[in-house]
């Protein structure tokens, strides 16, 4: 529910503040005194689109503030709610309620701030979708459209509809899935054989090296090893045979080894207790050169002797460069790209039999697409019915009791840029995202009368009581939500604008309900009644603010909006008059609804 707007330097509106409350709230005030930028304000909290000409003349900016509160809308939009303000990271205030606000430039800059944190206006979009419902001036020419009335059927039919198309859907994407992939192989069929056999060479050539993952780096540090073979082969001897003592004229003691082992001889020999106790010491270090003398040993049985092998490793390196340099920068690489390979290769069966079995996934797909929309239409069909005969009803209670709402769901014929029509019965139908249905909203204004499309049938008066009559429709137990009507009324007076004004003041049972109006029969209804009044800011400028009326200032206005008689007795007794007919009407109508 929204419970407070701010509005700075909007359009004629210099600075505004409004308190809004449950049930029905009636915003009035002279032509030109800026009741619709208070709905355009809504609009900008909406996520709606900035425009820099709305900026106050001399401001630099416009700002609008809403403080929202969802302890009264249902359990789905709360959720909804939730999940925007965690999104976005945004707070509630410490007694619930969310502030978001929108900024306006004068260069025509837009910023926006959720829960205290800055975020796209899209997101003020996300957050008030189930909050705030707002019908402007060119609402009712949407009303004309026929996406929008097949939106209208589908938010009535609700759980009797909504699987069935979310069902569609998902079939009817796993349809054009298939048919892009068998459209894509047919007439791709020469460029994928020919790339199924680079695939194939290039896979033949690798396998038939067999390369093993790391072998391209162990090669590069076998081949250094063997290219100081020499060397190293000398080094170890060497170091052996300081060891050990040389393998060829080997003399006792000539080593390293031999040398300990003379030393520990002559020190356990002695008599004296100080140098018999350094004897385990030198066995510790006998033991160490032993190891290193049987280490080096196998180092030098592990050198190999082949002179040839050197030349094969090189020759298998140069056969491995010829694969990183055409398929990856190293061996592990050049793996990867195989196996990739081949898993390409198996999606790229371009023979008949593929084809052929591909084309029969489509067709299967397509009669689960075909069966799906079937259904939906027929649920669609039932629902209209049904749409049709309860805002009938209400137009009857609109003063157009003779006039008869008709929807009609006809299949939408595919047309000649269609690139995926679906066919049923024969007849090829376009197959979008929202089903094969197109539905259009007929009316017939009184008896006898043809029943007509609403573009070529409905007046200006008549179109703001269809939408009204629509809107209470639809509205059905769901609670909570805002809905702003600006000037719905429009067109319209007499015995029309007092049901308008019962309508709308049933519809605030379930919603929180905000209607800019010119009729003081619709007024007479409200609950709070606020007025838009134009001043003079002081610097030779017309501003504009918002106020909220008592009950005698209430009688003024409306004697105002009757006939400009506030100023006599006649025109107070004829508003006085109204607004006890207004709270009877509404006393009558709770009990009836007890």
């Amino acid at each position: 529910m929204l419970t407070e707007i701010r509005i700075d330097g909007l359009g004629v509106i210099s600075t505004a503040t409004a308190q809004f409350h449950e049930g029905l709230t009636c915003l009035t005030g002279e032509t030109g005194a800026g009741k619709t930028m208070v709905v355009t304000s809504l609009h900008l909290l909406s996520g709606a689109r900035a425009d820099a000409g709305r900026v106050r003349l001399g401001a630099s900016r416009a700002v609008v503030e809403g403080r929202f509160t969802v302890e009264d809308v249902n359990d789905i939009a709360r959720a909804e709610v939730a999940r925007v303000l965690e999104a976005a990271a945004a707070e509630q205030d410490d007694d619930g309620s969310v502030i978001a606000i929108r900024t306006v430039g004068s260069d025509g800059r837009s910023r926006a701030h959720l829960g205290g944190r800055g975020v796209p206006a899209s997101v003020l979009a996300d957050f008030t979708a189930s909050l705030l419902t707002v019908h402007g001036q060119n609402d009712q020419l949407r009303l004309q459209r026929p996406d929008q009335q097949l939106s209208a059927l589908d938010r009535f039919a609700g759980d009797a509809v909504n699987p069935l198309l979310r069902k569609y859907q998902v079939r009817r994407r796993s349809w054009l899935e298939a048919r892009t992939e068998l459209l894509e192989r047919t007439a791709r069929s020469r460029e994928l054989a020919l790339e199924a056999d680079r695939l194939k060479h290039s896979l033949s050539e690798i396998d038939a090296l067999a390369p093993e993952p790391g072998e391209d780096a162990r090669i590069v540090g076998e081949v250094r090893r063997l290219s100081d073979l020499d060397s190293l082969r000398e080094a170890a001897a060497t170091a052996h045979d300081a060891l050990a003592g040389p393998t060829e004229s080997p003399e006792a003691g000539s080593g390293a080894l031999g040398l300990l082992g003379a030393a520990r001889t002559r020190i356990e020999s002695a008599d004296d207790p100080a140098l018999i106790a350094l004897a385990p010491r030198l066995a510790d270090t006998i033991a160490v050169v032993v190891d290193l003398t049987t280490e080096l040993s196998g180092y030098l049985a592990d050198l190999p002797s082949d002179p040839g092998a050197l030349d094969s490793l090189l020759t298998r390196q140069a056969e491995l460069k010829t694969l990183t340099r055409k398929y990856a920068p190293d061996i592990d690489g050049v793996i990867a790209w195989a196996d990739e390979a081949r898993t390409r290769l198996g999606s790229l069966d371009v023979s008949e039999e593929a084809l052929a079995t591909l084309s029969a996934e489509v067709d299967s797909a397509a009669a689960r697409v075909r069966e799906a929309a079937t259904k939906l239409r027929a649920a669609r069909t039932r629902a209209a019915g049904k749409l049709a005969a309860a805002v009938s009803a209400e137009l009857g209670g609109l003063a157009m009791g003779k006039a008869r709402l008709d929807v009609e769901v006809r299949r939408l014929p595919a047309g000649p840029q269609d690139t995926a029509p679906l066919t049923i019965d024969g007849q090829d139908v376009h197959a979008g995202s929202s089903g094969i249905d197109e539905v259009e909203f007929r009316l017939s204004a009184h008896s006898g009368a043809q029943s007509l499309p609403l573009s070529k049938s409905a007046s200006g008066g008549e179109l703001s009581r269809v939408m009204l009559a629509l809107e209470v429709v639809l509205a059905g137990s769901d609670h909570g939500a805002t809905m702003v009507f600006d000037e719905v009324d429009a067109g319209v007076g007499g015995r029309a604008a007092v049901e308008i004004g019962r309508r709308l003041a049933r519809l605030a049972r379930t919603h929180q309900v905000i209607v800019v109006t010119h009729l003081p029969q619709v007024a007479a209804f409200a609950d709070t009644h606020l007025v838009v009044d134009k001043f003079d800011d002081g610097d030779g400028k017309v501003a504009s603010g918002v106020r909220a009326l008592t009950k005698d200032e209430r009688v003024i206005e409306l004697a105002r909006m009757l006939a400009g008689l506030d100023d006599t007795e006649t025109g107070r007794a004829h508003a006085e008059e109204l607004l006890a007919t207004a709270r009877a009407e509404k006393a009558s109508a709770e009990v009836a609804t007890r």
